[in-house]
């Protein structure tokens, strides 16, 4: 019945998504961050959806007679130059036909987020992509959530086979992103149930993540807290619910919980610490040997043997940050830093510009919410390899989006103060009028 389900619904999208690049963007979008495939029992399990998204979006660049531009932003011109990069470090990889199949994995999301840069322009496709966005990750949050109270948390929550977000780490740190989002659609829809479902769905997740028993997704939740604490009006009001949501969450997990999550401050003596700190060694000394890095899939016991502190500890770099560094070397992570140092700077010129501006109170909100959302994940992929997951990506795209809406609310401005309105043309032609003598 899930099968069904999922490739009717694919089907009953995709004459839209020909149409209107946005929208096969979106679905894309739902395939590639929720994964609702693997849901499935049966057939549909396997099924090329993403790919058959993907060339949905490709085909709507040739139909649709949607305006499509890429916008000229310091974050897309990067992103465009990281993407380059590592396909230079790939072919100088020590292995390459791996690197290469890795590669490929991370030209789609790319190039869908090149799309996504060009095809969401207004305000409805960028409240749209956040929806989707939104409930990929919040049926995680529910699921989750309910989890970690009927055990007491005493289960560790884990994501969604296949994909980026399978381990506790990863779907953590997801749905602590995802939570600003949830926050800001909570700010612009009208109806109150759905706000009361967008809170709801906020407490689960944040159940969730510390289900997880993640410790990188406590720090995330604690450096997000405090940012949208910062980001707040009413910081009295919003102090109190983030300390009283955060104590109530902690105190309803078990004593198991917290030993684990005392080891942050003991991770001298942490196996699965000193094995990330291992591999970030092995990334640094890997890109001070090579300015390419050693390419994507490099984390092996001969590579190790060359390169680690410990040659028998084998590790992924468990950092969005030494995983970029180790892969494509210092290049490749000045580029990757550059991304994210540009989005935040235009989310903070997004919020500067529209702040007393009631009629754009909704980008106000949304660049603040991108910022609280980027700073989780900054801080939460410091400890975990999710450099290349599609969701703060996505979060690049919203705020680049909504810098274009503001551009283009600034050109609509100007065009009412230089053209002037029907009764004053009038006016102005009639004291124009020449009254001509009669003839005879």
């Amino acid at each position: 019945m899930r099968d069904l389900l999922i490739v009717l619904l694919v089907l009953g999208v995709l004459p839209s998504a020909f149409r209107h690049t946005y929208v096969a963007v979106n679905l894309w979008t739902w395939i590639s961050v929720m994964n609702p495939h693997r849901l499935t029992y049966g057939f549909a399990g396997d099924f090329p959806f993403a790919a058959i998204a993907a060339v949905a979006a490709l085909m709507s660049l040739i139909i649709s007679k949607d305006d499509l531009k890429l916008p000229k932003e310091k974050a897309v011109i990067l992103l465009v130059l990281f993407v380059l990069w590592m396909c230079i470090s790939s072919a100088a990889a020590y292995y390459p036909g791996e690197s290469f199949v890795q590669l490929k994995k991370v030209i789609k999301i790319q190039l869908m987020t090149l799309i996504a840069f060009a095809a969401i322009k207004e305000r409805r496709h960028i409240e749209l992509f956040i929806w989707v966005n939104v409930v990929s990750l919040g049926f995680y949050g529910w699921k989750g959530g309910f989890f970690t109270i009927s055990t007491g948390g005493n289960a560790r929550v884990w994501g969604p086979p296949g994909g980026f977000i399978e381990g506790n780490n990863e779907i953590a740190v997801a749905l602590i992103m995802a939570i600003p989002l949830m926050n800001y659609l909570r700010t612009v829809v009208e109806h109150i149930w759905v706000r009361r479902g967008l809170v709801m769905t906020m407490v689960l997740s944040a159940a969730a993540a510390l289900g997880t028993q993640s410790r990188g997704a406590l720090l995330a939740l604690v450096a997000m807290g405090a940012v949208l604490w910062m980001r707040s009006e009413r910081k009295f009001a919003m102090g109190i619910i983030v300390v009283l949501a955060g104590v109530g969450l902690v105190a309803f997990m078990p004593s198991a919980w917290e030993q684990r999550m005392s080891t942050i401050a003991e991770y001298e003596q942490d196996g699965s610490a000193m094995g990330r700190i291992n591999a970030w060694w092995f990334a640094f000394n890997m890109a001070n040997h090579r300015i390419t890095g050693a390419g994507f899939e490099a984390y092996t016991g001969e590579l190790f043997a060359a390169f680690a502190p410990d040659p028998l500890d084998v590790h992924a770099a468990h950092s969005i940050y030494f995983q970029v560094l180790g892969e494509h070397g210092y290049i490749g992570l000045l580029l990757f830093l550059g991304i994210w140092v540009s989005t935040l700077g235009l989310a903070g010129r997004l919020r500067s510009q529209t702040k007393n501006d009631e009629e754009l109170k909704w980008l106000f909100n949304l660049a603040g919410m991108c910022q609280v959302s980027l700073v989780g994940y900054a801080v939460g992929g410091a400890f975990l390899s999710l450099a290349y997951f599609d969701l703060p990506y996505n979060i690049v795209v919203m705020v680049v989006a909504g810098h274009g809406c503001l551009l283009a609310h600034r050109r609509a401005e100007a065009r009412k103060v230089v053209m002037p309105s029907t009764k004053e043309f009038e006016r102005l032609s009639s004291n124009r009028r020449v009254n001509l003598p009669s003839s005879g």
